[in-house]
């Protein structure tokens, strides 16, 4: 028998799968961890505990509850949040948290200034990304100012896949998807790192090894088996950011084809056949050569129900909170009864890159319940969503088939608004469970146990979201109302700080 582990970290919690050759899961395992908030603005993760640990759990749960032989395993690959900062020793040790992903705004002055120096159109044309908060380059340097002492010890800058590919082999890798979210330190010309744009960031010595996700970047140490139960000796992918594991799992493989994934964050990927200079979305190489991406991201979007839960359903047992709270969402009619959200509780990323916007509740009165509230939550991400969408197709680049993943395809009130908003079919296929299935996947195409497209015949086709047209009318006039409560907004909002 040939089985294939794919492992996922991601914001709030770790997924893994074991997956046989016919693509069927014959054990999956989740584990919780936390964010770490240290003050607003700033979001991180420890690497040991929230990473390295959540790993071996996973591997030894997934081999225990399957009773899968470690040898069986032919290959491992894993995900992990995307562009996050890691600065390690000479020993691989981390010597601080990880700073997060886009979620995480602390670079704010060195996007600006790195922005005004090197300028946005250079920026487009060498490295194929505006400086948003999703680039991990600018939080280079506000560790280089800002912690002088860690800075000093720092050996290598990882991201989260690579600290865990390093502790399964031993060697310091990073996809090319991955790295050119290192801007302004990887060039998509030369697909290499560079520092003729800032040489003042880091060395580039100091950063990973590119190599495509693909690849097969070592095998299992006897120290990474003895921690995660797998074989000595087995194969371990490049790994990749948990967004693009997902758009395989789900079949995103040609030009035209979009994941919107569901997560803590709402991520979206187009694939298309050329690269897209738009300073509003991100660019990365795909897993192919010759093929691209286009990216963008909520800043918040699951983590908004998170919050909610926390501070407004505290009397509601916590094992069955989500199903009660969903039923109130279904309570209130379409459009909340008048109330429209921003869900900017975090800044927002694409497309406005403003982490000085902040999160608005408009419209309210006496009247309004729980509910209500907690629908225009799911309504106020799906206008953010909507207003991704039209950015691609202002981009040139309309989706030509939306393949959704992740929890929030089990949201009847999430999913269904973001295609009543939207007027767009989101397909959703039968396997949702994630990164870690794409992960699984990948591990299968790099040792060559499949082909590319079989991927389609892994995860078939389960059903469509259909828009509502009925309510056409009144979302267009909410959205309406959705966008202009930015633009009238925005500069109170920076006056808050």
């Amino acid at each position: 028998m040939r089985y294939y582990l794919g492992i996922d970290v991601g914001t709030f919690e770790s997924k893994g799968v074991l997956v046989d050759a016919e693509g069927r899961i014959v054990a999956s395992a989740a584990k919780p961890h936390k964010m770490i908030v240290p003050q607003p603005g700033w979001a991180e993760h420890r690497a040991d505990e929230d990473w390295w640990d959540d790993f071996t759990f996973l591997s030894n749960k997934l081999l225990a509850d399957s009773g899968v032989a470690p040898g069986d395993i032919k290959a491992v690959a894993t995900s992990a949040i995307g562009p996050c900062m890691l600065p390690v020793d000479e020993a691989g040790k981390p010597l601080m948290n990880a700073v997060l992903y886009g979620v995480d705004t602390r670079a704010a002055k060195e996007i600006e200034e790195l922005t005004a120096r090197i300028g946005e159109d250079v920026l487009l044309a060498r490295c194929g990304n505006a400086l948003t908060s999703q680039s991990v380059g600018p939080k280079i340097l506000w560790l280089k100012r800002n912690r002088p002492e860690i800075f000093a010890k720092t050996a290598k800058i990882l991201t989260s896949t690579t600290y865990l590919v390093h502790k399964l082999t031993g060697r310091y890798v990073i996809d090319h998807y991955s790295a050119a979210n290192l801007s302004p330190l990887y060039d998509v010309e030369t697909l290499s790192w560079t520092d003729e744009l800032a040489d003042d960031i880091i060395g580039l010595d100091k950063l990973p090894e590119i190599i495509w996700t693909t690849e097969i970047a070592g095998t299992v140490t006897e120290a990474a088996a003895a921690a995660t139960g797998l074989a000595v000796g087995t194969p371990v992918t490049a790994g990749t950011i948990d967004a693009a594991a997902e758009a395989l799992s789900v079949g995103v493989l040609d030009s035209g084809d979009m994941l919107l994934m569901y997560g803590s964050t709402i991520f979206v990927i187009e694939i298309t056949s050329v690269r897209v200079p738009d300073a509003r979305l991100w660019y990365a190489p795909w897993f192919f050569p010759g093929q691209h991406a286009a990216m963008s991201g909520l800043a918040t979007s699951g983590t908004l129900s998170h919050w909610f839960r926390e501070q407004f359903a505290k009397e509601l047992d916590p094992e069955t909170a989500v199903i009660s709270l969903a039923q109130e969402a279904e309570g209130s009619p379409p459009g909340a009864n008048g109330l429209v959200l921003l869900p900017y509780f975090s800044g927002e990323r694409t497309p406005i890159h403003d982490t000085e916007a902040k999160g608005v509740l408009f419209g309210l009165d006496l009247t309004h319940t729980r509910g209500d509230i907690y629908r225009a939550v799911f309504e106020g991400i799906a206008f953010g969503t909507h207003h991704v969408f039209e950015t691609y197709a202002d981009a040139g680049q309309p989706p030509k088939a939306i393949l959704s993943a992740g929890g929030g395809t089990k949201n009847r009130v999430w999913a269904q608004a973001t295609s009543d908003i939207s007027g767009r079919t989101q397909i959703v296929r039968e396997k949702t469970v994630g990164a870690s299935y794409g992960d699984a996947f990948i591990a299968a195409l790099a040792i060559g146990d499949v082909l590319r497209d079989d991927i389609r015949r892994w995860n078939q086709v389960a059903r469509e979201i259909v828009p509502n047209r009925e309510l056409a009318g009144l979302y267009e006039r909410r959205y309406r109302v959705f966008r202009e409560l930015y633009e009238r907004n925005k500069d109170l909002m920076r006056a808050l700080g």
